[in-house]
């Protein structure tokens, strides 16, 4: 027999999957999805990443402001992001910019290892929590300057910036794996522009996908 605990449990669970489900579909009406990607946004409860005050919006295509003068991406935007990467569901990524932890758990579904970098660290120490409660175990994390990258660990098959950086360092460069994707959204000419460089035999190319609006990357670490 089912106890009332367990009833309301499900009803939440029902809730939000519901939610989820309206969230996606409003994502697809403005960029269709693979269906890597569809389920892995379907996978992350967005609610857990969205402060207390902001609930009421978890499931919107709003980006939505967090402490440090930080903003968790709209959830359109992190699911284009992801798309962007040509997940297979195999390989390792780097992320420079953990933030919420909000993209970094969707990649955790679309790649076999995370490792992501937050420069902030009352931020990197709330994604853990997060992560920890969604048990979520193939995400490595790490409190630095993400400009330096993390390389005890590289070569990467893909690097995303989830903060808008001048330029690529060519230490972040040397960090991705020869065929591998970088995606980042590059300040180019007072624009930022999603732009996906390619790196094969050795040579960068680069591909310019679309406007965008993110946080600048900003230097060194704040202990807060």
């Amino acid at each position: 027999m089912m106890t009332k605990s367990k009833f309301m449990d499900n009803l939440v669970k029902q809730e939000k999957m519901h939610h989820l489900e309206n969230m996606v579909a409003n994502i697809e009406n403005k960029f269709p999805l693979q269906d890597i990607v569809k389920k892995a946004m379907l996978s992350v409860d967005r609610e857990l990443f969205v402060p207390q005050i902001f609930k009421h919006l978890s499931y919107s295509l709003d980006a939505l402001p967090m402490q440090e003068k930080q903003w968790i991406s709209s959830p359109l935007t992190v699911a284009k992001m992801t798309q962007y990467l040509e997940p297979t569901g195999k390989g390792r990524i780097l992320e420079i910019g953990c933030g919420s932890g909000y993209q970094a758990a969707i990649l955790s579904n679309v790649f076999d290892r995370v490792f992501t970098i937050e420069r902030i660290e009352s931020l990197l120490s709330e994604a853990r929590g997060r992560f920890r409660k969604l048990r979520i175990m193939n995400i490595n994390s790490k409190f630095d300057d993400g400009n330096r990258g993390w390389e005890a660990f590289a070569p990467f098959d893909r690097i995303l910036y989830s903060a808008s950086p001048e330029y690529i360092p060519n230490t972040i460069f040397e960090q991705l794996a020869d065929g591998g994707i970088l995606v980042a959204p590059v300040n180019n000419q007072g624009l930022q522009m999603i732009t996906r460089f390619y790196k094969r035999n050795g040579k960068i190319t680069e591909e310019l996908i679309e406007q965008c609006e993110f946080v600048p990357v900003v230097e060194g670490t704040l202990v807060k």
